[in-house]
């Protein structure tokens, strides 16, 4: 098992950054896949980012070019470097992670069975 706990969202203005981190209470170096997952109101939760253990990437079209997930294994740390910030963005973001390679590493809430709490991100226009 693991825990997750995510911590860095907050309140911006339209085109503003702000940098998601996930801390894994055991090393994320054993993870298979991490992922950044978001939920706004009466909306179902949807995939952002996930890192595979191999370093492979996979972003939602929405925030391609804008969004970079990225891994510290020494920190046991997950993070979600966000820019150009758009109201849409709105959303409580959800970290999440499992460890079986034949589970694959995509865009999936179903692959997950690890969730974190989620942090709060809000964008104005």
């Amino acid at each position: 098992q693991v825990q997750l706990v995510e911590s860095g969202g907050g309140s911006v203005q339209a085109g503003g950054s702000l940098r998601l981190s996930c801390v894994a209470s055991r090393t994320t170096y054993r993870t298979y896949c991490m992922g950044w997952f978001r939920q706004a109101p009466g909306k179902e939760r949807e995939g952002v980012a996930v890192f595979a253990r191999d370093g492979r990437t996979t972003y939602a079209d929405s925030v391609k070019g804008r969004f970079t997930i990225s891994q510290d294994n020494a920190k046991n740390t997950l993070y979600l470097e966000m820019n150009s910030l758009k109201p849409e963005d709105t959303a409580m973001y959800y970290c999440a992670a499992h460890f079986y390679s034949y589970s694959g590493c995509y865009l999936s809430r179903n692959i997950f069975p690890y969730w974190g709490q989620g942090t709060q991100v809000t964008v104005s226009s």
